[in-house]
């Protein structure tokens, strides 16, 4: 039986909600959709988010037949029969294949000479960003866009239908957590009873449906409370919702690429070997999984709890982004120019020797006077005699 999210799926993307960045009119992959040029692409965002959808009405759009696979249960032959029945067809096919990160690298490589002679259209879609569990090869042969969570305005337009008090409607919409599916999963549960549509009976069903860890939980509000908690150096919260997470079934490289994140964004030159311990604990957990890795990622997010925090070099690089995108690019002075013969080489003066190395006075690096990230700007500070 059909439930009520599917029977809701927009029919074209007239009638598409949210990810008006992808959608929107004057969107760029909307342009490439309606002129028939998608590339091979891959979708990643929170649940209910309207991927699928997505893939279902690009398919329509462009009159390709959809057919859809679940990477946990991907068999490469039954991919080669629908190739085989469209092999002297007009029509190319498109392939969606949902929790694309879990295809292992046999079944990547068996997708590459689909891509490169397009024999068929490739879609995939994750809740996580599948950047890192792709090859290489199929990165370079494909496109990555973000899906967002949709927000109240597009959560209320979606309840629009269903006349709706108001109370009902936002606390469906403020317990959604942006998934429209959800949302619309715990209103028919709600209709499917001979009961009056209430706040309390909606409460009473979404505890029943809550048993366990969601995976919007485990994606998002978990990892997202996780991170929180040790860039806050609170090191019990942290350790607790990483049990969460684990106890959730949570992929143990999924949580260590976080952590190797938070190491270079919230701790930084502040402490430097956080970095370090954060990438060996993705290596290691890699190869040794679960149960074991529990222990590795447990002494990471302690170290990196009672290490000393700072975002300099966060800050640093998108205030250098930005002044790039809005400029043109500096010119580089003569000097410090390929094979110049007036470049003032350091190690001649002793390791360091006053020259430019910018014609303007540019400032990006804000230095905090915290952990080892103080020890290196008094050291910048002496030799340049400031």
């Amino acid at each position: 039986m059909e439930d009520l999210a599917y029977n809701k799926r927009p029919k074209n993307f007239q009638q598409f909600i949210g990810q008006t960045h992808l959608f929107g009119k004057n969107a760029p992959l909307m342009q490439l959709i309606s002129k028939r040029k998608i590339p091979h692409s891959f979708f990643f965002g929170p649940p209910g988010s309207g991927k699928t959808s997505a893939a279902i009405l690009i398919a329509k759009t462009m009159d390709y037949p959809f057919y859809t696979f679940n990477a946990t249960h991907f068999k490469s032959e039954d991919l080669r029969n629908i190739l085989k029945n469209h092999q002297n067809t007009l029509q190319k096919p498109l392939i969606f294949i949902d929790e694309v990160h879990r295809l292992n690298k046999p079944q990547q490589e068996m997708l590459l000479p689909i891509m490169e002679n397009h024999q068929a259209l490739i879609l995939g879609a994750s809740t996580e960003n599948p950047y890192f569990a792709l090859t290489q090869a199929i990165r370079s042969r494909s496109m990555v866009f973000e899906f967002k969570p949709l927000n109240t305005k597009e959560l209320r337009q979606i309840l629009e239908p269903f006349a709706l008090s108001q109370e009902v409607q936002d606390f469906l919409i403020q317990t959604s957590g942006g998934d429209a599916r959800a949302m619309l999963n715990l209103l028919d549960c709600a209709q499917s009873t001979q009961l009056p549509l209430s706040i309390e009976l909606l409460r009473s069903l979404r505890k029943t449906s809550l048993s366990g860890t969601s995976e919007l939980d485990t994606h998002y509000n978990l990892i997202s409370a996780m991170i929180k908690s040790i860039r806050g150096s609170d090191e019990n919260a942290a350790i607790y919702y990483l049990a969460c997470l684990i106890q959730g079934g949570e992929n143990p490289e999924f949580i260590a690429r976080r952590l190797v994140v938070l190491a270079s964004e919230d701790i930084g030159n502040a402490n430097p070997n956080a970095l370090n311990l954060a990438n060996s604990t993705m290596q290691s957990v890699a190869k040794i999984g679960y149960p074991e890795a529990r222990i590795i990622l447990s002494q990471c997010v302690i170290y990196l709890c009672a290490s000393p925090k700072s975002n300099c070099a966060y800050l640093a690089i998108n205030a250098a982004l930005d002044y790039v995108e809005k400029h043109s690019n500096e010119e580089i002075p003569t000097h410090i120019q390929q094979f110049h013969e007036n470049y003032l080489y350091p190690h001649d003066f002793g390791g360091y020797v006053k020259q430019r190395y910018l014609n303007k006075d540019l400032k990006f690096v804000k230095w905090l006077p915290k952990g080892f990230e103080k020890t290196l700007k008094e050291w910048l500070d002496k030799i340049k005699g400031v």
